[in-house]
């Protein structure tokens, strides 16, 4: 049965998924609407994804990603969250390539951006994804620990379960659910901690 949204319409990601296995077919086949679809679908949760762990690098890595989902597309095989499941799996791969490009050559990655989030203590890991959708958190993100950050970001970002992440990340599910309680516990400290009003600022 098809999810409904309110006012009894289909939400938009179920009618999505009852097409997905026609316009993969159709893309296989080389139809450009198709390959249009599939890409209007993920780029942009992808770009962000991208953006937030490799922001110099970010269009280029997803350039690099799509080009090898062409090159597997015709071998692919599942549904609508298996595709995604894949494609993210693609970007991972070009953005730990990359991570070793640097480290060959020494390069360090940019500090993240100095910022003042508002964001109350409550329920650490609800209002900590809550808050997720700033560029001042996404900053915040990319300076915890590497597996954190890919933890938080795919969840957040990519929308994937505890479950698809440990997949895509080769951990156990535990794991992932550790690492991201410890991050987003550690998030949530720090932006109560930063949580500056325009008062305050104005008294300081």
């Amino acid at each position: 049965m098809t999810p409904l949204r309110a006012g009894g319409r289909p939400s938009r990601s179920s009618l999505w998924a009852e097409k997905f296995p026609g316009v993969l077919l159709a893309a296989k086949g080389g139809a450009d609407w198709a390959v249009a679809s599939l890409y209007r679908d993920l780029n942009g949760p992808l770009l962000g994804y991208l953006r937030a762990q490799a922001p110099g690098e970010a269009d280029d890595l997803a350039s690099e990603t799509w080009i090898d989902v062409a090159r597997a597309l015709p071998r692919f095989e599942g549904l609508e969250e298996d595709f995604r499941r894949f494609v993210f799996a693609i970007a991972r791969r070009r953005l730990v390539d990359h991570r070793r490009r640097l480290l060959r050559r020494k390069t360090q990655a940019l500090p993240p951006e100095l910022i003042e989030p508002h964001m109350p203590v409550g329920d650490v890991e609800k209002e900590a994804i809550d808050g997720f959708a700033t560029q001042e958190a996404v900053a915040r993100i990319r300076a915890l620990p590497a597996d954190q950050a890919d933890v938080v970001l795919l969840r957040v970002l990519g929308g994937f379960s505890a479950v698809e992440v440990a997949r895509l990340l080769g951990k156990r599910p535990v794991t992932v659910r550790v690492l991201q309680h410890r991050a987003l516990s550690r998030l949530a400290a720090e932006m109560a901690e930063f949580d500056v009003t325009p008062e305050h600022q104005r008294a300081m």
